[in-house]
């Protein structure tokens, strides 16, 4: 019987559901470390964060630390550990990790460009694009600075959805699967957009939390290096650290 081993999983709120699921199925030991939903539209923010979190758990014995993002616009970039291995899934964002692999993201974005993805993660943790968001979002304007502000204000939040015209939901086979087609199919008719429903493929999340990481999917970052965005379809890639920077 091949001896469990000890991870730490630092990621995003918005995967706590999934990772959960699968450690709880896993033969392995976890300890989770979830930061909150959103930082990735701050990057440098998610970098200091991050590596504030690595860095907490670095000296406390961890075969290695799994993060649980992707290179989230190049949040994750120059992250490192002094003592422990970290281990990343390749992708650009978590969409990969519930579709299995950063192929099928690429093939799927490439036939729908103006797609936005919904997940039960991104569902619980945020409000999305839709009518609730729409009147959560205007009702705090209206509050703060008026009606006729609150109006110029939204038709400026909203610019952004027209670049959108797709709504998939990505479907992983748990949780009350039902109640969160039905909410993205709600925010697609209010939207006008099209309504999508993907199956999602588990084999990438359980690959990462049994430890099986070869090179095509994972990056495995030893003590010292750092993660870089490698800006072809590898996605990310390490850079040695110099021999002075590792103490």
């Amino acid at each position: 019987m091949n001896k469990a081993k000890k991870y730490c999983i630092i990621g995003c709120h918005v995967l706590w559901r999934e990772f959960s699921h699968f450690a709880a199925h896993s033969g392995n030991i976890f300890n989770f470390r979830f930061l909150k939903q959103g930082l990735h539209c701050t990057p440098d923010l998610l970098r200091k964060e991050l590596q504030e979190a690595i860095d907490a758990v670095d000296d406390e014995g961890y075969d290695a630390i799994l993060i649980g993002y992707g290179l989230c616009s190049n949040g994750i970039v120059g992250i490192t550990a002094k003592k422990t291995r970290l281990a990343v899934m390749k992708g650009h964002d978590c969409i990969t990790f519930l579709l299995g692999s950063k192929e099928r993201y690429k093939e799927y974005f490439d036939n729908h460009p103006g797609t936005y993805w919904y997940s039960p993660g991104w569902i619980d943790t945020g409000t999305q694009p839709g009518k609730e968001r729409y009147e959560f979002t205007f009702n705090e304007y209206l509050e703060r600075y008026g009606e006729e502000n609150a109006q110029y204000l939204m038709d400026m939040d909203q610019g952004w959805f027209r670049e959108y015209s797709n709504a998939a939901y990505v479907d992983l086979g748990f949780s009350d699967a039902s109640r969160y087609k039905e909410y993205t199919k709600d925010c697609a008719r209010w939207l006008e957009w099209n309504y999508d429903e993907l199956e999602g493929n588990d084999g990438l999340i359980t690959d990462f939390l049994s430890g099986n990481w070869n090179s095509e999917d994972f990056l495995v970052v030893e003590p010292g290096q750092k993660i870089i965005a490698s800006n072809d379809n590898r996605i990310m890639d390490v850079e040695a650290a110099s021999p002075l920077e590792v103490k």
